[in-house]
């Protein structure tokens, strides 16, 4: 408890801040409710700086696409592809086939790495396997949250697992502890959109093909 006690009074107020922003917006993005794109803007805002600071710079890159995307997110689900499954109170029909899925995976893989490699000889920043990882699979996953892809709380459950090892080495045990939140949110989340999903589901990949 001690221990503890010492590490939130080393925390910034910023990092608190942020901290309570992210738990915020999981929990509406659970929930399917808009404003967590609102909590997500201000939250990534401010990780873009403490990122910064501690020489994260995909982290910083990573918090600063996704200020943009909770904008794009907030959109989608206004007016776009998530507009009528916000509307019927259920998460988007379009789902992904797995051979897609898997498709990406590689290709994202392949990306991870040369980011990290470019990271490695260009800059000092540190963790870079596991930084770029997280910051390729991370803008990935947001952007089926802001289709409401269901399959999004599946990618978020590894990444964030991957997070809590990633902020603790840092000495960010606040946001460390958030993700280890995160992954119990994570879960809580795909039950509550599988139990919102009451209709049929078609592959995306065909929709995609369809609309060009």
């Amino acid at each position: 408890m001690d221990w503890l006690l010492e590490q939130l009074a080393l925390t910034s107020v910023w990092e608190l801040i942020a901290v309570v922003l992210a738990l915020a917006y999981l929990l509406l993005a659970a929930r399917q409710n808009q404003l967590c794109w609102l909590m997500a803007f201000i939250s990534c805002g401010i990780y873009s700086q403490l990122m910064f600071s501690a020489h994260l710079y995909l982290e910083t890159f990573l918090q600063i696409c996704y200020v943009v995307l909770a904008v794009y997110g907030w959109w989608q689900w206004q007016y776009g592809a998530g507009k009528a499954a916000t509307e019927q109170g259920v998460v988007s029909q379009a789902r992904f086939s797995a051979r897609w899925h898997l498709n990406s995976c590689v290709m994202l893989a392949v990306v991870a790495a040369v980011v990290a490699l470019l990271a490695a000889e260009f800059t000092d920043a540190d963790a870079v396997w596991l930084d770029s990882f997280t910051t390729v699979f991370s803008l990935f996953a947001t952007w089926l949250l802001t289709r409401k892809a269901i399959e999004n709380w599946w990618y978020w459950l590894v990444i964030d697992s991957v997070y809590i090892y990633l902020y603790a080495s840092k000495g960010f045990v606040v946001t460390a502890g958030l993700f280890v939140i995160y992954v119990m949110l994570v879960i809580y989340a795909i039950w509550q959109w599988r139990t919102t999903q009451t209709e049929p589901v078609q592959d995306t990949t065909e929709a995609c093909k369809q609309n060009g």
